[in-house]
């Protein structure tokens, strides 16, 4: 089968924000081309795409990221067969999950010990082997086949037993600000609606600091459109959904690390989708000199303009150009790619990645 992959490039600007933290509650930054840069971690906007997906599939099509996996399928049990009880369910799950090593984590409980991404389908599967003759090589097959549209795409790894490994058909990128950062405090102060507004009681009933930043970002996904197919047990239909969704997703999620705070739902101001048959080909490397903004245009057309100079260089210098390249935004106008709505880029996009397979 030919190799086809589908790379999405976004522009973003995004208004002071928090949206994703570290350990001591700072926005995530990272250091390149030797200067500071915001940044989103991938784990964090694939959450956020994730949720998402919810909205435009239904449940049988997806996955759970859980210690729960008992539950799952006990619940799946009780279903086909509805006489049994709770505790019967729970310790046949147990029961069947046990023979692939996945035991729960302490005496007594009801959980594994680490997270395992388990299919709506997969739980089903696993159930019918519960109720009747099973044994590890059949558990590890229900576990391997029936894959939700999440799993398909961001794969599963499990410690305790690696054949129930599932590779990953999307890779999605750290954003990163285009520009140097610097992170900035809003100092505030709550009042107690209850005080009295005495001499005694002047002042705030709370005071505090909030670590933020703004930033023009340029964020990067891609997908092995052929591994998602097999993933997909070769169902085109699947295959053009999922493909959709991803790209819907990718382009319009928005990770919610303090957006009560601050509201920073923004869309971006560029996207550029390519249909390529050789490699993956991220293009950070056009901000590895940070950018600097010009008087009355920000960071993002400038942004633009870095990200359109090294695509051709690249697909001058080292690869061929994309099989089909299509943008969506007024800022990519006139740069040699097929001006799409949002809603004709979703349809062109999968229906010319499938074309390619």
């Amino acid at each position: 089968m030919t190799k086809v992959f589908v790379d999405l490039h976004v522009i973003q600007s995004v208004p002071p924000s928090c949206l994703n933290r570290d350990d001591t509650g700072s926005p995530k930054t990272a250091i390149y081309g030797g200067v500071r840069r915001a940044r989103v971690s991938s784990q964090s906007w694939k959450r956020a795409m994730r949720m998402m997906f919810a909205d435009y599939f239904d449940p049988s099509q997806l996955s759970e990221r859980t210690k729960k996996i008992f539950d799952m399928v006990a619940k799946e049990i009780q279903i086909l067969s509805p006489g049994i009880s709770w505790e019967d369910a729970m310790k046949k799950s147990v029961e069947t999950f046990g023979l692939v090593k996945l035991n729960p984590g302490k005496k007594g409980e009801d959980k594994v010990d680490a997270l395992f991404f388990l299919s709506a389908k997969q739980a089903k599967n696993v159930a019918a082997l519960a109720l009747g003759e099973k044994d590890a090589k059949a558990v590890k097959k229900a576990l391997l086949e029936g894959n939700g549209v999440d799993l398909a795409l961001f794969g599963r790894m499990v410690a305790s037993d690696p054949e129930l490994n599932c590779d990953a058909s999307a890779q999605v990128a750290h954003a990163i600000s285009t520009h140097r950062v610097e992170n900035e405090y809003d100092y505030f102060t709550a009042v107690d609606d209850l005080a009295k507004e005495t001499q005694d009681h002047a002042g705030a009933g709370m005071i505090g600091t909030i670590e933020y930043n703004s930033a023009t970002l340029y964020r990067y996904a891609t997908v092995a459109v052929h591994e998602l197919y097999g993933q997909l047990a070769e169902d085109e239909e699947a295959l053009d959904k999922a493909l959709r969704e991803f790209t819907r997703a990718f382009i319009c999620s928005m990770p919610t690390g303090k957006q009560n705070t601050f509201a920073a739902h923004t869309m971006p101001e560029a996207v550029l989708a390519v249909i390529r048959n050789d490699r993956p080909l991220n293009l950070a490397d056009a901000f590895e000199t940070a950018v600097r903004s010009k008087e009355g245009e920000g960071f993002a057309p400038v942004s633009v303009r870095a990200l359109m100079k090294r695509a051709n260089e690249v697909y001058e210098d080292f690869c061929a150009s994309p099989l089909k390249s299509f943008c969506v935004g007024r800022l990519l106008e006139g740069t040699g790619n097929e001006r799409l709505s949002m809603d004709e880029l979703l349809s062109r996009l999968s229906q010319e990645s499938i074309l390619a397979l």
